[in-house]
């Protein structure tokens, strides 16, 4: 009996199964899909190095500096070593900063959840705190700690951990009641239903809460440095608008941009990473780059 062309079709030394051939039109797809958006990325990057080029050459490079002017400075800086050496320090508050905020942040809703007295105590004191403008809380670390590197990680750390409070606590509420109490009725303890259903349930809104606050992070470190520091790329940024020169400036901003871009994908990797037991979302972005 010939077999249907829905289920095998000819290939050279044999028969390709349908299930297989599926598979690999999705793969096809997928890789094509991929490259796609690497190339449409690549569009989107020269179109803004297009539009920065002619808003160059209609303001003049004194006022909004060209990506050649830049490109040459970003190696001169780079080569010298002033540009490391100032990345260096903006990425250490950064980084001291997060740690500090982010961590309590990520555990302490999941230690208000055995507790709901004292969440429903803390919750207008959260939100008044998150309100806060953390700017104005600048000149009060800088009385405090100093202007050495303590008052930036303070103010990193002010705004992390409220971002990574929220959201973590978005996931910890998101985790379905009825797993819960079908956990409880089979004889589970709170630390199991901890363990095996709110933490799997809430790590992706806690990563969710660091990819968010990671450029706040930087941009934290780098307003500390604005007001009062002699280091890091805040200072750069002040000392080439002080002196109108905005190819120094260009230079920063731009390593900023790859600073907050690198951390981005550093965190998505390492949350694919450390959730790679759950399924891939079909058609996602990560799915398609491997980002």
């Amino acid at each position: 009996m010939p077999h249907s062309p829905d289920t095998m079709v000819p290939a050279a030394g044999g028969a390709i199964p349908a299930p297989a051939r599926g598979r690999l039109r999705r793969a096809i797809w997928a890789g094509g899909a991929k490259w796609r958006l690497y190339l449409d990325r690549v569009i989107v990057l020269l179109v803004v190095l297009a539009l920065w080029q002619a808003c160059s050459v209609y303001f003049g490079t004194i006022w909004f500096s060209s990506p050649w002017l830049v490109l040459t400075r970003f190696v001169e800086e780079l080569t010298s070593g002033d540009l490391l050496f100032n990345a260096e320090y903006t990425l250490k508050a950064a980084f001291y900063g997060a740690v500090v905020g982010g961590i309590p942040g990520a555990l302490l809703p999941f230690a208000l959840r055995r507790h709901p007295v004292a969440g429903a105590i803390l919750d207008p004191y959260m939100a008044g705190g998150y309100g806060v403008p953390k700017l104005a809380l600048a000149p009060l670390f800088i009385l405090w700690f100093g202007i050495d590197l303590e008052p930036k990680v303070a103010l990193v750390a002010s705004i992390v951990s409220f971002l990574v409070f929220f959201s973590t606590t978005a996931g910890v509420n998101a985790v379905n009641a009825q797993y819960v109490s079908v956990a409880r009725v089979f004889g589970a303890s709170e630390r199991d239903i901890a363990r095996y259903i709110v933490w799997p349930g809430a790590i992706p809104y806690a990563f969710a809460g660091f990819r968010i606050a990671a450029p706040y992070a930087i941009g934290a470190a780098v307003v500390g440095e604005l007001i009062s520091s002699n280091r890091g790329l805040g200072y750069m940024i002040n000392a080439g608008a002080t002196d109108f020169d905005t190819t120094l400036v260009f230079v920063a901003l731009v390593t900023l941009t790859a600073i907050v871009v690198a951390i981005n994908l550093l965190i998505a990797r390492a949350e694919r990473w450390l959730l790679r037991w759950r399924p891939a979302q079909p058609g996602s972005v990560a799915r398609m780059t491997g980002v």
